[in-house]
């Protein structure tokens, strides 16, 4: 990566010419209508598969603006799991941090003009939600496989201009129907650290469920107990990176930098 044409993370550290610190950022969905509507289950064509409400909507763009204004650092890159209400969530966040002229007035992303060559967007099937009957509240059966996902929809539903075509995907589809809520956890550690380690000189932002966040939330802090982790929470973690002559890095150790909405005891 040619790091003359990319923004520096948080700019050279240490005194060390090519050391930077990498910033991820893991952030829950919005509100869901399913929570809001228990009775929009039986009526949907797509149960698993819920969208955000208006509120859902507003408090995204809220947060979105939120990090722009607050982190001290851009997000260079957006990930997102293939979800409804995930894709709708980084839709709003993308709009608020690509804002030209942001206006207070404006609480969701509608009519907002944006520049979307501050960031890229895509796609990635391994941040989905956990895949088994305790977490997807509903009677699929056993062998269920047809989640219905069209990534190019999916895709068409971001900022125009935002969503980066030449990523490859971790993961090429979605992890089996029941899988382990343990696995799954395993699965969301493995996925942040590819993404971090795939793209060591950018600050990343993972749009992804609420075990997803609890995950990095607990991955760098020792005897808390996670109670509630509330729409669009996010937890940031950061560490340093040590670019060599031949591009190739050495990274230090995540280290737990601040969190929003989560409710936890230690």
């Amino acid at each position: 990566m040619d790091t003359s044409q990319n923004p520096t993370l948080d700019g050279p550290q240490d005194h060390h010419p090519h050391c930077f610190h990498q910033n991820v950022i893991v952030m829950r969905h919005g509100d869901r209508i399913d929570h809001l509507d228990p009775t929009w289950v039986s009526k949907a064509l797509r149960p698993w598969d819920p969208h955000l409400i208006d509120a859902g909507k507003v408090r995204a763009f809220s947060t979105g603006r939120r990090l722009r204004t607050q982190l001290g650092f851009p997000i260079h890159r957006v990930f997102v799991s293939p979800f409804f209400r995930c894709i709708q969530t980084a839709s709003q966040v993308i709009a608020a941090l690509c804002a030209v002229d942001d206006d207070p007035a404006n609480t969701t992303a509608d009519g907002v003009s944006i520049d979307p060559s501050k960031l890229k967007v895509s796609i990635e099937l391994g941040l989905c939600e956990i895949l088994n009957r305790e977490n997807v509240k509903l009677e699929l059966d056993p062998k269920f496989e047809n989640w219905g996902f069209n990534i190019s929809e999916l895709e068409a539903m971001l900022p125009a201009g935002a969503v980066d075509h030449t990523v490859e995907p971790l993961y090429k589809e979605l992890p089996q129907w029941e899988e382990t809520t343990i696995g799954a956890k395993a699965r969301y550690a493995e996925v942040f650290q590819a993404l971090a380690d795939k793209y060591p000189l950018e600050n990343l932002l993972l749009v992804t469920h609420g075990a997803g966040v609890g995950v990095a939330f607990s991955a760098y802090l020792k005897d808390i107990t996670v109670h509630e982790i509330d729409y669009c929470a996010y937890t940031h973690s950061s560490r340093s990176i040590i670019l060599g002559e031949d591009q190739s890095f050495t990274a230090g150790n995540f280290e737990h930098q601040g969190q929003a909405s989560i409710n936890y005891s230690t």
